[in-house]
C-alpha cells in the first residue's frame, strides 16, 4: 500500500508557529481585543529558531505564536465577554444615531463587565507564584498613581492605583518588611522581602505631570496591564493583610474613601492625604496580637553542609532581626523643603515615630517643640532657631542607615556638610566582573588606600619574593653540608670494605651494600626559577586547547559567555576612566580656586599698603 505523500509545513516548526494574521482569523477577534486578551492571559510572541521555516517559507519578519498559545485562548471565556461587549457598543451606537436616547442609557445600564479573578488564579496557583511576579506589578501601579485623569487612562484605574498602592505600603509597615532603598534619577527604589522572596520596585519622583503624544507611548496597552495588575494586586495585598491579622479593607483617611475619590482634584492635596495616611496604625482583628518574631534559625545536618554558609545565613538573620528595630523609640521631624512620603515610609517600616509641621500638611502627630525629637531632617544649609537635644542631619543620613542596617555616624550627614557619595545595594556580589567604586571599597576594607592600591599590592609581592630568595641559600647550605657528611661516611665503609676480604660470598654482598648506598645518597639540587613571561604563553596554549576541546552544540553558548565576559570588562574600564577624568577635573577645579584666593589675597595686601 502506497502511504501518503505529507504535504509541506505539516510538522516541526512549520505547524509549531502561527502568524498573528492567522491567530486573529482563527479567534475571530479584532487586533485591539487580541491585544488585550493576550496581556490578561500572559500570552506574548516567541522567536523561532528557523524564521522561514516558521513562516512556511514566506519571506520577511512577522510576529509569530506559538500555535498551542493560540488553540489555549480558544477556551477562554472572556473571548465571548468580549464578542458581547462588541455588540454592545453597536447597539449603543445605532440608538445614539437614531437619537433614542432612553434606549441607549438602558444599554450604557446592562454594559456587562470582565471578571478576569479566574485569570489571576490560572496564572497564579499559589501565593508564592505572585510574590515572584511583582516587581513590575507595583512599578506600574506605583506610576499610574501619580496620573491625573487622562482620556486613554480612566479616572477609576488611576484611583484604584492609588489605594492599592497605599495599601501595600501599608502591609510592608506592619511586616517590617523593608530590606534595601536607594534613590536615583528613575526614582526611589524599595526592596521588600515577603515569605524568602524579595520584591523590588520604583516610585518615581512627585514632579508635576506632562502629558505625552500617543506616538511616544500607548496608554491604551498600559492601561490594560494595569487592569490586570490591579486585580492581581488586591488578591496580594487581602492575603498579606490576614497574614499580619489586620482588618482588609483598611480604614483610610478621608481621601481614600468611594465618596470622595471623584472629588479630590487637587493633586497636592491628595499627595499629602496619601502621607498623612501612612502615618497612622492599621487596625487589627479582635482578639490577636502583632506579628510574631521569628525563631531563630535551626542548623540541620545535611548531605553537602558547608559550615561558612550557615554561619553567613546565621549573621543575616542576626542583621535582619536588628535592622526591623533600627529606628525604635526614636523620633524624627521632617522640614517641609524635605521629600516626605519615602522617609515616612522608611522610617515607619523600622520601628521611628514621625511627625512634620501641622501648619503645611495633615496629619501631623506632634510639634517641632517636642523635647523628645531624637532627629530633625533638614535640607537646607543653616537654620536660625536650633534645639540642642536633636541632631539635624541630611535626608541621606536615613537611607544610608537602612542600607548600612545600623546607625551611621552622622559628622557626615550634619546640615550643610558636603555628603558622601550614595552608594547602590542592588550590587550582584556572585558576579565576579563587577566595578566597585573607591568609597565602597574603602567601607568594606578599613586598610584600602584609594589612591596607592596598586603600588601597596605590588611592595607586598616585592617584599615576599625577597623573603623567600633570603630563605633559599640556608636551605642550600644545609643541604650540601649533610650531603658532604653522608659521602665521608660511604668513603669510610668503602675503605673498611676494601682491606678485609678475600671471601667472594662477602665482597658480593659489600658490593650490592655500596649500590644500595650509591642509590640512597643526597645530590646537591639545582633551584629552577620560572621566567612569568613564558609561563604565561604556555597558560595560555594550554587554555586554547581547553577552548578546542568544547563539543559544537555548547560552542555558541561559550562564544556569547566570553563576548558577555568582554563587555563587562570594557563597562569596568569605561568606569574607572570616567572616575578617574571626574577626580583630575576636581583636582584642577581646586588648584583653580586656590590661585585665585591666592591672587585675591594678593590683590587685597597690595590694596591695603
Amino acid at each position: 500500500m502506497v502511504s501518503k505523500k505529507k504535504k509541506k509545513y505539516s510538522s516541526g516548526e512549520g505547524a509549531q508557529f502561527m502568524t498573528r494574521k492567522a491567530a486573529l482569523k482563527k479567534l475571530q477577534l479584532s487586533l485591539k481585543d487580541f491585544r488585550r486578551i493576550c496581556i490578561l492571559k500572559g500570552i506574548y510572541p516567541r522567536e523561532p529558531r528557523n524564521r522561514k521555516r516558521a513562516q512556511k517559507g514566506a519571506g520577511g519578519i512577522k510576529t509569530l505564536y506559538h500555535t498551542k498559545d493560540i488553540k489555549f485562548l480558544l477556551h477562554e471565556p472572556t473571548i465571548w465577554k468580549l464578542r458581547d461587549l462588541k455588540v454592545y457598543q453597536q447597539k449603543i451606537r445605532r440608538a445614539r444615531a437614531m437619537r433614542e436616547y432612553g434606549q441607549m442609557k438602558k444599554w450604557l445600564r446592562d454594559y456587562p463587565d470582565i471578571n478576569i479573578d479566574h485569570i489571576v488564579k490560572e496564572r497564579y496557583p499559589t501565593f508564592v507564584d505572585a510574590l515572584r511576579d511583582m516587581d513590575d506589578c507595583l512599578t506600574l501601579c506605583f506610576l499610574f498613581s501619580t496620573f491625573p485623569s487622562l482620556q486613554r487612562v480612566p479616572r477609576d484605574q488611576s484611583m484604584m492605583c492609588r489605594r492599592l498602592s497605599v495599601e501595600f505600603m501599608h502591609a510592608v509597615i506592619a511586616a517590617k518588611a523593608l530590606r534595601k532603598v536607594f534613590v536615583s534619577v528613575k526614582g526611589y527604589y524599595f526592596q521588600v522581602e515577603f515569605e524568602g522572596q524579595t520584591i523590588t520596585w520604583i516610585v518615581p519622583h512627585h514632579f508635576a505631570f506632562q502629558p505625552q503624544s500617543k506616538d511616544e507611548v500607548d496608554f491604551k496597552i498600559m492601561s490594560t496591564f494595569v487592569e490586570f495588575y490591579t486585580m492581581m494586586l488586591g488578591f496580594v495585598n487581602f492575603k498579606l493583610y490576614h497574614s499580619l491579622n489586620l482588618v482588609y479593607p483598611p480604614k483610610l483617611t478621608a481621601g481614600f474613601t468611594s465618596d470622595n475619590d471623584k472629588d479630590l482634584v487637587d493633586e497636592q492635596a491628595y499627595v499629602s492625604e496619601r502621607i498623612a495616611a501612612m502615618n497612622l496604625s492599621l487596625a487589627r482583628v479582635a482578639g490577636s496580637n502583632e506579628a510574631e518574631e521569628l525563631p531563630e534559625i535551626d542548623l540541620f545536618s545535611t548531605e553537602d553542609e558547608d559550615p561558612q554558609k550557615l554561619e553567613e545565613a546565621k549573621l543575616e538573620a542576626e542583621k535582619v532581626k536588628k535592622l526591623k528595630t533600627m529606628f525604635k523609640g526614636l523620633k524624627f521631624f521632617i522640614n517641609r523643603e524635605v521629600p516626605r512620603e519615602p522617609l515616612v515610609f522608611i522610617i515607619r517600616c523600622f520601628g521611628g515615630e514621625v511627625s512634620w509641621d501641622k501648619d503645611h500638611f495633615v496629619g501631623a502627630t506632634f510639634d517641632e517643640t517636642d523635647e523628645s525629637v531624637a532627629y530633625q531632617i533638614v535640607d537646607r544649609p543653616s537654620m536660625d532657631k536650633q534645639y540642642l537635644s536633636r541632631y539635624y542631619v541630611q535626608p541621606q543620613w536615613v537611607f544610608d542607615s537602612v542600607n548600612a542596617r545600623t546607625l551611621l555616624p552622622i559628622n557626615k550627614y550634619l546640615m550643610g556638610a558636603v555628603l558622601p557619595p550614595h552608594l547602590s545595594p542592588f550590587v550582584d556580589k556572585t558576579k565576579d566582573q563587577v566595578y566597585i567604586p573607591p568609597e565602597e571599597r574603602e567601607l568594606n576594607d578599613p586598610n584600602f588606600k584609594p589612591l596607592d592600591d596598586d603600588s601597596g599590592t605590588e611592595i607586598e609581592e616585592a617584599s615576599d619574593e625577597d623573603a623567600e630568595e633570603a630563605e633559599e641559600p640556608d636551605s642550600d647550605d644545609d643541604e650540601t653540608a649533610l650531603t658532604k657528611q653522608y659521602q665521608d661516611e660511604i668513603k669510610e665503609d668503602t675503605s673498611d670494605d676494601d682491606g678485609e676480604g678475600d671471601d667472594e660470598t662477602d665482597a658480593e654482598k659489600k658490593k650490592l651494600k655500596k649500590e644500595k648506598k650509591k642509590a640512597m645518597a643526597v645530590t646537591t639540587g639545582v633551584t629552577h626559577k620560572e621566567h612569568p613571561y613564558q609561563k604565561e604563553i604556555e597558560d595560555k596554549q594550554a587554555f586554547r586547547l581547553r577552548e578546542k576541546l568544547v563539543r559544537k552544540k555548547h560552542r555558541n553558548l561559550y562564544k556569547s559567555m566570553k563576548a558577555g565576559q568582554e563587555t563587562r570588562k570594557k563597562e569596568i574600564w569605561l568606569l574607572r576612566k570616567k572616575r578617574r577624568l571626574h577626580e583630575e577635573k576636581i583636582k584642577e577645579d581646586k588648584k583653580v580656586e586656590k590661585k585665585n584666593q591666592k591672587k585675591e589675597a594678593f590683590e587685597n595686601a597690595t590694596a591695603s599698603v
